[in-house]
């Protein structure tokens, strides 16, 4: 379940093209700049349909190789006319030589009748952009109109778009996309089409979306112009209380933000230092909040230091190592710190200790707030890191275990939740709860 994201791709790609920076003439709005010079297609590179892992793998002439190749095809059919960047319906896409994280993305697009097109994101596709009055066409609901998420899995979240937001042929629109990690936002002239659904990572489903990753252009089936492409860089900050303040109101805060009313256990371990709960250097012991939970949805940011290692109590008893004696515990830590650098899989950041390992890859860096939703039901797990499902798992199913060390608490069905700290300065804030519906109870053999 290791799952290492694709790093310095777009430092690869800047290598192989010797591009050199420009700075864009056009105005951009307060906050964003230009990915398209209105000009020419400087900061960016031809690429089709193509797995963005296999390309970073091939030797470095073989990539040579096909990025000239997909360069030629690209001049032969993108051109830029009166500052629009103009597709014929044919060639390779048009990929930005730059990856981007969290970011917003402003993008306006005209199109003709019966093409097909879209923006890939972070490599992957894709938003859809089609002719909405041909069903006939498509018979795949394009009838619902542009700005879905059309290769995730049938039934998935932002799949279809909200409403039908096109406007008609010969007319320009407008694309709002707000990418956090892998949740995604869409707004089309103006119209919520997706709201912060997970897009899917289409080249390996059991992966998250990667960390990073080029802007794409696709085209195929009639001529699509583009213009006016804005990009603004999210920071951790923003980013975590963009994603926080998602159905917020459902949430209750476990945490004043000043002392730790409401909560117990190794209470004299910690500390409120600037906002944030801390596990007092050298301390450790069981933070936990004073109600009991069975199932629920918790959010807690949390700031690592250079080595760091704490965790999340699940179901705790109130005593014991909660890793064996509680449903388990919920890694917090450096994981890419030298030190840790031969654990076990199950030991990393997210992970379900010695039982399930997440996917590495998405902590920010040290010394930044990074944002966690867990999600506890039954006997399922589901951990979101920065907007990245980084781990979803169903314990009752878990037979092999760390060190074959049996965890005899996996099964309890409710706890108390909070903090195990092991000695290091981990600090927590903005922790809150939703409580879910009890699991109903299996139907009675008759």
């Amino acid at each position: 379940m290791k799952f290492l994201p694709i790093r310095n791709f777009a430092l690869t790609i800047l290598a192989v093209l010797s591009t050199t920076a420009t700075s864009f003439a056009a105005d951009a709005p307060e906050g964003f700049r230009p990915l398209f010079n209105a000009t020419d297609l400087t900061g960016w590179h031809g690429m089709p349909h193509f797995d963005p892992r296999k390309l970073a793998e091939l030797p470095e002439e073989e990539r040579a190789a096909k990025l000239k190749e997909w360069n030629a095809d690209l001049a032969t059919h993108w051109t830029v006319e009166n500052g629009e960047l103009v597709n014929d319906g044919h060639g390779a896409y048009a990929v930005t030589n730059e990856e981007f994280g969290d970011y917003e993305l402003l993008i306006d697009y005209k199109t003709v009748a019966r093409a097909d097109s879209g923006i890939y994101l972070k490599g992957t596709p894709q938003v859809q952009i089609w002719d909405y009055t041909d069903p006939s066409k498509f018979k795949i609901d394009s009838h619902l109109g542009s700005g879905g998420l059309w290769n995730n899995s049938p039934g998935a979240p932002g799949k279809n778009p909200f409403v039908l937001a096109d406007k008609s042929f010969g007319e320009w629109n407008s694309f709002r996309i707000i990418q956090l990690g892998a949740r995604t936002t869409i707004y089309l002239n103006d119209k919520l089409v997706v709201d912060n659904a997970i897009m899917e990572n289409y080249w390996d489903r059991k992966s998250p979306l990667f960390a990073k990753g080029p802007i794409e252009l696709q085209t195929h089936g009639g001529e699509i112009r583009w213009r006016n492409i804005f990009v603004r860089e999210i920071g951790a900050e923003e980013a975590n209380g963009l994603l926080n303040a998602h159905q917020s109101q459902a949430f209750q805060p476990l945490f004043n933000g000043t002392d730790l009313t409401g909560w117990k256990g190794s209470v004299e371990n910690y500390e409120v230092v600037d906002g944030a709960i801390r596990c007092k250097a050298g301390h450790g012991g069981l933070l936990l909040a004073e109600k009991e939970y069975g199932n629920f949805i918790a959010r807690v940011e949390f700031k690592l230091p250079p080595g760091g290692n704490n965790g999340l109590a699940i179901r705790s008893p109130g005593e014991g190592d909660v890793a064996y004696s509680g449903m388990c515990e919920l890694q917090v830590l450096d994981s890419e710190h030298p030190k840790y650098a031969k654990l076990d899989d199950r030991q990393y950041h997210g992970s379900v200790y010695g039982m399930v390992a997440a996917h590495r890859g998405y902590l920010r860096e040290i010394g930044e707030w990074n944002f966690q939703e867990v999600t506890v039901d039954g006997s399922t797990i589901k951990v979101e890191l920065n907007g990245n499902v980084i781990l979803n798992a169903d314990l009752s199913k878990v037979t092999t275990f760390l060190a074959e060390k049996p965890h005899p608490g996996k099964d309890r069905a409710s706890g108390f939740f909070g903090f195990a700290g092991h000695n290091d300065p981990v600090e927590f804030r903005n922790v809150s709860i939703k409580e879910l519906p009890a699991t109903p109870a299996p139907p009675k053999a008759e």
